[in-house]
């Protein structure tokens, strides 16, 4: 069992310096697609908290008790090697119920957020950020306490990171005219990140 100091070093450590969109670069669909107002950013990082925080939780029981070589399941059907081949297709269809279930919950009680975000709220099911922290923490070997905290610290990081990109991208927005004709559009977003992405190396060293 990790010390809540260890705890708190994984938290820190995927939230900033290794963090999921501008050092591992997953979830950059999402990353690039929700950023464009803060609102809907705020909404969208909410969503990918409760998506990963949950679905690591509920994958984890899932692995130890139905996947892993030494759960019940494989020893009862005297599985071996356990049934980790099946992780990615297990794992897929867990995330799909939930952002199914978020889903159908902000379309029922929040609807202009539930509009705002558009495609890109069912897009979290295919975020591969969401299937990464997922397989990660088996990977990892991480128990249920570090599989919570490691998915509460990608998760923010990436709510960070989308929230700092919509703020500069309404800055930019207002701005439009002073930037290069060439550089207008998708080209300094995609300048603005790799920026972010320099800026945040600067944690690098932070924690080992």
């Amino acid at each position: 069992m990790k010390s809540l100091v260890d705890l708190l070093l994984i938290a820190i450590k995927y939230s900033l310096v290794s963090n999921v969109v501008l050092s591992q670069f997953l979830g950059i669909c999402a990353f690039l697609g929700v950023s464009k107002k803060v609102d809907s950013s705020k909404g969208m990082g909410g969503a990918v908290i409760f998506v990963i925080t949950l679905a690591s939780i509920v994958t984890h029981i899932i692995y130890i008790v139905f996947m892993k070589a030494t759960s019940p399941l494989c020893k009862a059907l005297g599985l071996k090697d356990g049934l980790d081949y099946l992780n990615t297709i297990v794992f897929i269809l867990v995330i799909a119920a939930l952002v199914q279930f978020i889903e159908m919950f902000m379309k029922k009680n929040m609807k202009g957020l539930y509009d705002a975000l558009g495609i890109y709220l069912p897009l979290i099911t295919t975020n591969c950020a969401v299937l990464g922290v997922a397989l990660n923490n088996v990977t990892f070997q991480y128990n249920m306490a570090e599989c919570i905290v490691y998915g509460i610290g990608i998760s923010v990081g990436f709510a960070l990171a989308l929230l700092l990109m919509a703020q500069i991208r309404e800055n930019i927005v207002e701005g439009n005219d002073k930037i290069p004709h060439s550089f207008q559009g998708s080209p300094i977003v995609l300048v603005t990140a790799s920026l972010m992405a320099i800026a945040f190396c600067g944690f690098q060293g932070l924690i080992r």
